[in-house]
């Protein structure tokens, strides 16, 4: 009988234990893993390169940052004191004050620092509402602030928002990833008004900031609003403090403020509000706030927040 061929094992037929003999299908496809292999490597390399890249840009502006905080830090500051006579303030300036700063209260501190939380848009037209985490440094005397914002643009995708008022001068600036510049503005005479009117009207979180100066005086105009007029490096603004009966500030308002809508500034009417008046650290001051612009003569929110704590510096 003739011999009985050898079965054949499963696998590759005819594949020698040595591979001295390759199939066509394995010949095919050699040269193309060796590519996939080089694409993969320079892809790799790509992407390693990019984080290094936005890695550095997110540390320089994160140095930016921190000179920021120092210039506010270490600015030329205006005495401030509750020894100057509260009695020719309008009256329900003087009760707020009286109120909110209680008597025998420390030095104004150099600078306060506010930790929120909240949404924001970037249009009054827009429906897309952003959630954002910040930290607000101000300084009562020195008459500026830093707010340092992260805010969640889009599933994996984040802006760095950075405004800022130092020695009378505006300043905003948006990073995507905290490191790509998308925008920014500043020193404009439009970019410090509207940066002077945001400082004055967050006064309600640092008090201090709203007792008579020389930078700082008030104008009664009934039994529930006065008149604040703020004046820095050669800008000055005013807005229309409006109190509740039980004292606190309850809102802000001004006939016309400069903001950015477009691309163009225009001047219109804008709105802040007060909630929830907590003690910190001694100081009366609203634990949420919303913000908008007057459009149509209706009030479009742009911006709302809660107060996660409050320290200062002193």
């Amino acid at each position: 009988m003739p011999a009985r061929p050898a079965p054949v094992e499963s696998g590759e037929a005819g594949l020698s234990a040595d591979h001295s003999v390759s199939s066509p299908l394995s010949r095919r496809w050699a040269p193309s893993r060796r590519r996939w292999t080089i694409a993969g490597f320079v892809l790799l390399v790509s992407a390693l390169a990019a984080a290094l890249v936005l890695r550095g840009e997110q540390e320089r502006h994160g140095r930016e940052v921190d000179a920021l905080k120092h210039q506010l830090e270490t600015g030329r500051r205006t005495e401030l004191t509750m020894a100057r006579k509260l009695e020719g303030l309008p009256p329900p300036v003087r009760r707020y004050l009286q109120m909110v700063l209680p008597t025998g209260a420390p030095r104004p501190p150099r600078i306060v620092t506010l930790r929120q939380h909240g949404e924001l848009r970037t249009d009054v037209t827009s429906a897309h509402w952003m959630p954002f985490e910040a930290t607000h440094l101000a300084s009562p005397g020195a008459t500026g602030f830093v707010w340092d914002a992260w805010v969640n643009a889009a599933p994996f995708i984040h802006i760095r928002v950075l405004d800022s008022l130092i020695q009378g001068r505006g300043a905003g600036q948006v990073l995507l990833l905290s490191a790509l510049d998308v925008g920014h503005d500043g020193a404009t005479p439009e970019m410090n008004s509207g940066s002077l009117h945001r400082f004055l009207a967050e006064a309600p979180w640092y008090p201090w900031a709203l007792l008579p100066s020389d930078e700082l005086s008030w104008t009664p105009v009934d039994d529930h609003r006065a008149l604040a007029t703020l004046s820095a490096q050669g800008t000055t603004v005013a807005l229309e403090f409006r109190f509740a009966e039980s004292g606190e500030v309850q809102s802000i308002y001004t006939p016309g403020r400069w903001g950015s809508f477009g691309g163009a500034y225009a001047k219109l009417p804008w709105e802040g509000r007060f909630l929830d008046y907590q003690r910190q650290g001694g100081v009366l001051v609203p634990m949420r706030a919303e913000v908008g612009w007057y459009q149509g003569g209706k009030l479009a929110l742009v911006w709302k927040a809660s107060i996660d704590g409050v320290s200062t510096s002193y």
